[in-house]
């Protein structure tokens, strides 16, 4: 039984949550066929290039760069107007917003828990979501972009860590991707490996963030 769970006390001081596939949903289907239709070449060389270069776009190189690398991998000649095209597309598809997780971070935020976010991410989806309402209960965004280290190296975790004034044990960590979590866990971070609304408010009910009566408050997509 997790500590919190028999006392309703928290043993948690701050939940830092990650975005993509938490937060919000993975792009919908529409939105990667609006990319492949403005793309002009093959969806697997496409989202192939896509993710190779992803690395460096999350690191912080600009929106024409990494663009121009995708271009360069799948032989594309894309204009400036398509380059753009890609950016919008991108950047819209990754914010849709999950209701269950959105319910969550509303009950959290009532509670009086501490929260903050920890994203791979590049600058523009960083730019839109400091002006996104599900953002607003957060104590502080943590951007891979702004700090130039991505998840899973050490050195980000401990960055939020020494931001938030908190140690490990007493710091929750949720995110979809494995190896993410498994290199918070050896920090000695609290971390959950995120699988659904339903997993993720039994997680925080039993470090006494919730209550259980909070079990069913999310509608899981």
């Amino acid at each position: 039984m997790l500590a919190g769970m028999e006392t309703g006390v928290s043993d948690i001081e701050a939940v830092v949550f990650d975005f993509g596939d938490v937060i919000s949903q993975s792009p919908p289907p529409e939105d990667r066929a609006r990319m492949e239709r403005l793309a002009g070449v093959p969806a697997d060389d496409l989202w192939s290039a896509y993710w190779s270069e992803r690395r460096a776009y999350d690191r912080g190189v600009s929106a024409r760069e990494y663009w121009g690398a995708v271009a360069r991998r799948v032989g594309a000649d894309w204009d400036t107007a398509t380059l753009h095209g890609m950016w919008a597309l991108d950047v819209g598809s990754w914010l849709h917003v999950r209701g269950d997780t959105a319910r969550v971070l509303e009950l959290l935020a009532r509670r009086g828990v501490r929260s903050a976010l920890l994203s791979n991410a590049p600058v523009g989806i960083a730019a839109a979501l400091r002006q996104s309402p599900v953002m607003s209960g957060f104590e502080a965004l943590f951007f891979s972009c702004d700090l130039g280290l991505c998840k899973p190296e050490a050195a980000i975790y401990e960055h939020v860590l020494e931001a938030l004034g908190t140690a490990p044990e007493r710091t929750a960590f949720v995110d979809d991707r494995e190896e993410n979590v498994l290199a918070a866990k050896r920090l000695g971070i609290s971390a959950h490996h995120y699988a659904g609304g339903g997993d993720l408010v039994s997680f925080l009910v039993g470090h006494g963030l919730l209550d259980s009566s909070d079990s069913g408050a999310p509608t899981p997509r």
